[in-house]
């Protein structure tokens, strides 16, 4: 298990640096694979498409660069956290299936995620990325919960 790596997903957000913080704790120094994932085309980008000036893979290529640089960012910190960690970023719809595709072509041990902690209506509403992981993935997922305050 040593040299199977594990998967990181990384957005830059709070939620996913605690993720990578809290594999580092959990799990120790170990390869890594700091993934952050894009969409092909986001539903702005999508109204632009119907302008015969945007050419035709434009904006997968500026948003498949956006996620190499955030993927990026996530690594300098997992190796900051002591992991051997490489950066991947990838283009998928939805977000779930292209985590849940890479961790399959690693073989990953455990694909760590962070959550923003949604509950309720708001879960219903905006989806929650993790739980679409964690029910689709074939090998464990480390869900990194957010920081309750008060405790």
């Amino acid at each position: 298990m040593k040299d199977t790596p594990i998967l990181i997903c990384y957005d830059g957000s709070p939620d996913s640096a605690r993720g990578i913080a809290s594999a580092a704790a959990l799990l120790g120094p170990g390869r890594a694979v700091v993934l952050d994932i894009a969409p092909p085309i986001t539903a702005a980008e999508s109204l632009a498409t119907i302008s015969p000036v945007v050419p035709g893979n434009a904006f997968e290529e500026l948003n498949s660069a956006d996620a190499g640089r955030v993927a990026g960012r996530g690594a300098e910190i997992a190796r900051s956290s002591g992991f051997d960690a490489e950066a991947q970023a990838a283009l998928a719809a939805p977000t779930w299936q292209g985590i849940v595709d890479l961790a399959d072509d690693l073989d990953a041990a455990v694909i760590v995620i962070g959550s923003r902690g949604l509950s309720g209506l708001k879960e219903i509403v905006d989806g929650s990325l993790s739980h679409q992981v964690a029910e689709h993935a074939a090998r464990p997922v480390l869900i990194v919960p957010p920081p309750h305050h008060g405790w």
